[in-house]
C-alpha cells in the first residue's frame, strides 16, 4: 500500500516517483517492485542534508545543510519541495547554484524535504 507523497525509485534505471493518491497497488518500474526512499535514514552528514528552514514574514527561507550542501554534477541536491496545508511547492535545482530558496507560505505548519542524488531524501518539520 503506499501513501500519499511517498517517494519512489527505480533501481534498475533511477525513474523516481511521488504517490500523489494513496492506493493499494504495487509500484513497478523496468519490470521490478520500485523501492520506497524513506526520510532520513542514509548515514551521510546530517548537518549537510536537513533542510534549515527559517520563517520570514509570508516566506520560507529554506538553505539544505547548516553546512552547505556540495552542488556539482555529481553531487547535488535535485530538488527540493515544501508542503503546507492543501498545496506543495517543489523547487528544481542545477550544478553550481546555491541549495537556497525563498518559497512563499503561509504561517501554518510545514513540511520541507530535499533530495540529494547521492544520499537520499531528507526532511523537516516547522
Amino acid at each position: 500500500m503506499t501513501k500519499q507523497n511517498q517517494i519512489y525509485m527505480c533501481e534498475q534505471c533511477g525513474n523516481m516517483v511521488e504517490v500523489l493518491e494513496a492506493g493499494q497497488g504495487q509500484l513497478v518500474c523496468c519490470e521490478v517492485p520500485m523501492k520506497r526512499v524513506a526520510e532520513n535514514t542514509s548515514d551521510a552528514a546530517h548537518e549537510k542534508h536537513v533542510p534549515s528552514v527559517v520563517r520570514e514574514g509570508k516566506s520560507l527561507h529554506i538553505k539544505v545543510g547548516s553546512v552547505i550542501h556540495p552542488m556539482t554534477p555529481e553531487h547535488l541536491i535535485e530538488w527540493v519541495e515544501m508542503f503546507q496545508e492543501d498545496r506543495c511547492i517543489r523547487v528544481f535545482l542545477k550544478p553550481g547554484h546555491a541549495p537556497e530558496l525563498r518559497i512563499p507560505a503561509a504561517e501554518a505548519p510545514a513540511t520541507v524535504r530535499a533530495f540529494c542524488n547521492l544520499h537520499g531524501l531528507w526532511k523537516t518539520d516547522i
